[in-house]
């Protein structure tokens, strides 16, 4: 917790911090200032990241997690900038978004619940014929195993 503290009331990160901090790698850090999502600062060829790049980091991080794109998640940022504390548009457009990707959480729950009843059906069948092979085949090792005496006597006849 204290390494939590610390990282929260310094103002500045380096690309390696923020990497090691969030578990990503810093080439994923430079591929999202690339798409314009981090606005570091630089001193010469490093790069200095605020308080402000450490948050949205994180959440482009959860965004990931909750399915958005990059774009969608630009989108966002791009509103909040827009003002200084985001505004109406970037809620409603928040709540949409939220909504689709609840919905499509949902059909990915639906389409999941209808595979494993899919596999669960093919599994008893399968069960059901393996047990039906592994009865024949014993009810066939017994009959073969015993054979009348008279077949036997007859048999061994017939080899002299």
């Amino acid at each position: 917790k204290k390494k939590e503290i610390s990282m929260d009331i310094k103002k500045t990160y380096s690309i390696s911090e923020l990497a090691k901090e969030f578990d990503v790698t810093t080439r994923s850090v430079r591929f999202y200032e690339d798409q314009g999502l981090l606005h570091p600062t630089r001193r010469g060829q490093t790069r200095i990241f605020s308080s402000k790049d450490r948050v949205r980091l994180k959440l482009i991080l959860r965004g990931k997690r909750m399915g958005f794109s990059l774009a969608e998640t630009k989108e966002l940022f791009d509103l909040w900038d827009e003002t200084l504390s985001g505004n109406e548009k970037q809620l409603l457009l928040m709540l949409d978004t939220l909504a689709r990707k609840r919905a499509q959480l949902e059909q990915q729950k639906n389409d999941i619940a209808q595979a494993e009843m899919e596999m669960d059906t093919a599994e008893a069948r399968c069960r059901e014929a393996l047990a039906d092979l592994q009865q024949r085949k014993r009810k066939q090792t017994k009959a073969t195993t015993k054979e009348p005496e008279s077949t036997s006597r007859n048999n061994s006849k017939i080899k002299r």
